[in-house]
């Protein structure tokens, strides 16, 4: 299960990016950020709080300091009193500005911390959002193999012991790199992206049956591995079985689910002399063929469903030739 994101875990991972510091002696750092959007207080400082996304993140900019600096100080307390009265995760304040002790004061009655950083507004919106969307990306682990294959994610699934990461073994001796063996963290990145990565203590390391666990990037140089990788094509290593229905033309177009994206999916049959490692870069420079436009498959359908209408035409003229 994902542990809770906190404020304090926030300025571990965010500090130095967004070149942070905590304000205020007594901070409530445990405080659970649930939410990847960040916004600004807006009008709930002119007192309209009817739509107010009080579990955001909230960015106080120079335009927010400069407006409650502005007002009469009762005002200005009254101001601040309704906007922590709401506990938002956590009050952010840019461009280095000096905060006014009466924000200070109320942040701390209401246990709210209060941040600040010496980035432009902008800049620290630019920075904050993708990492934020990452740490709240749906995520879950897969059981197999990820290598990057003339720049194509190829996932490697099946039973265990069937030969997963042998095969990405070849392909790394072959030039091409590893993500991650045995055990894929995988999150989805807006829509439809699906990004896969290996664990953390792993450090990609393979274990092969028979050798032990070897260290990858030791063995063939820091240019074999790489930290993550989209998943663009899943390979399902199956045992051969003569009784088993096997795609002959690539007409089919198989997909499998991964958080709720599909991908495509190629089911290659094993039998003894098969070069799955060959196979394996012919589905990438495929995949990389059908994404430019061209699907041979389809192309040489095409063209044999042309010639059989063709040799059709012939057939019906001669038969309706009566002279």
């Amino acid at each position: 299960m994902k542990t809770a994101f906190t404020v304090a875990r926030f300025l571990e991972l965010l500090r130095d990016t967004l070149q942070l510091e905590v304000l205020g002696e007594s901070v409530a750092l445990g405080r659970e950020i649930t939410s990847s959007e960040v916004s600004s207080p807006g009008l709930v400082l002119a007192g309209y709080v009817d739509r107010f996304p009080a579990k955001r993140l909230q960015i106080f900019g120079e335009t927010e300091m400069s407006y409650l600096k502005s007002l009469p100080p009762a005002q200005r307390v009254t101001v601040l009193e309704t906007f922590f009265a709401f506990h938002v995760p956590c009050v952010v304040v840019t461009k280095g500005q000096r905060v006014l002790p009466e924000m200070l004061a109320i942040a701390a009655r209401s246990e709210v911390p209060v941040l600040r950083s010496a980035l432009k507004t902008t800049e620290f919106y630019r920075r904050v959002k993708p990492a934020l969307d990452d740490e709240f990306a749906p995520t879950t682990t897969l059981h197999g193999s990820l290598a990057d294959v003339y720049g194509i994610g190829l996932l490697f699934v099946g039973r265990s012991g069937i030969g997963k990461s042998e095969c990405v073994l070849d392909l790394v001796e072959r030039g091409h790199r590893l993500v991650a063996d045995d055990l894929v963290i995988a999150s989805r990145r807006g829509n439809d992206v699906i990004i896969g990565r290996g664990h953390e203590l792993q450090r990609h390391h393979m274990e092969i049956r028979g050798v032990g666990v070897i260290d990858i990037p030791a063995v063939f140089g820091i240019r074999s591995v790489r930290q993550q990788k989209r998943i663009e094509v899943i390979v399902s290593l199956e045992e051969w079985d003569h009784a088993d229905a096997v795609d002959r033309t690539g007409l089919d177009g198989a997909t499998a689910s991964i958080l709720d994206v599909d991908i495509p999916k190629v089911v290659i049959p094993l039998n003894p002399g098969k070069n799955i490692t060959v196979v394996a870069e012919v589905i990438a420079m495929n995949h990389l063929l059908r994404y430019s436009g061209a699907d041979p498959a389809e192309t040489f359908n095409e063209r044999l469903i042309t010639r059989m209408r063709a040799a059709a035409d012939v057939r019906q003229y001669l038969q309706e030739d009566n002279e």
